[in-house]
């Protein structure tokens, strides 16, 4: 008996269909697939820039703890008189400490550490001068040291902040960008009063604060505050 058309028809289209199910199914997967690659490719860039911010973080707490617990209370001339070299309020800070060679010229530096408005946003920048008379006078590439109590705020944001001068004897660094915060408080006792406490200045002082309070973040990542202890004097 010859077999039935219809049936072979029927049996065909049934396997048709099929085919076009199983390919919808396996498109469905694909998609799924590829939307959980795309997916964990990104919560795996966004793990990178938090790990890459936080690693930044690190770096700039560990420098300053460093170079914050090493100040010196060093004095400069400045207009013919020798003056001490710390002052500080809640978004500057300029103190006398060491660096390494790595930097140029090892030995005592000023470092000037303040919040600049850059095209990215804010950004903590050092600036820094070896402490040596012809240093501190500037030259035709780099500014003569001034007091930060004299100095305007903002005046060296002309500078870049990779530069090297003065055969490393001066620099700037951009330490941190992104800023969304910066503050900065000195603990000690402080000329008229009587007691230790913390105070937004610090400025025209005899004597170098007991403690630097020192609390910074960036737009996407917050910090715990850095208390550093001064050496003693």
């Amino acid at each position: 008996m010859a077999p039935d058309s219809s049936s072979e028809q029927r049996a065909l289209g049934f396997t048709l269909i099929e085919l076009v199910i199983a390919l919808a199914i396996i498109g469905l997967i694909s998609l799924l697939l590829f939307s959980g690659l795309r997916l964990g490719s990104r919560s795996w860039e966004a793990v990178e820039r938090v790990s890459g911010q936080i690693s930044d973080l690190r770096l700039v707490d560990g420098f300053l703890r460093r170079t914050l617990s090493q100040a010196r209370p060093a004095t400069a001339t400045y207009e013919g008189a020798p003056i001490l070299v710390f002052a500080g309020d809640t978004e500057r800070l300029e103190l006398v400490a060491p660096l390494s060679a790595h930097v140029g010229v090892s030995g005592l530096y000023i470092l000037r550490l303040e919040v600049e408005e850059h095209a990215v946003g804010l950004a903590l920048v050092m600036t820094r001068w070896y402490l040596h008379d012809e240093i501190l006078e500037g030259g035709d590439d780099y500014p003569a040291w001034e007091p930060l109590a004299e100095a305007g705020i903002g005046r060296l944001a002309d500078y870049p902040t990779d530069m090297d001068a003065a055969e490393g004897a001066f620099g700037r660094t951009l330490l941190l960008e992104g800023l969304s915060e910066l503050y900065l408080s000195y603990y000690g006792q402080i000329q008229g009063d009587t007691e230790l406490d913390w105070h937004d200045e610090w400025l025209d002082q005899r004597q170098l604060p007991a403690l630097i309070r020192l609390g910074f973040g960036t737009e996407r990542q917050a910090w715990p505050d850095l208390i550093v202890a001064l050496p003693n004097q």
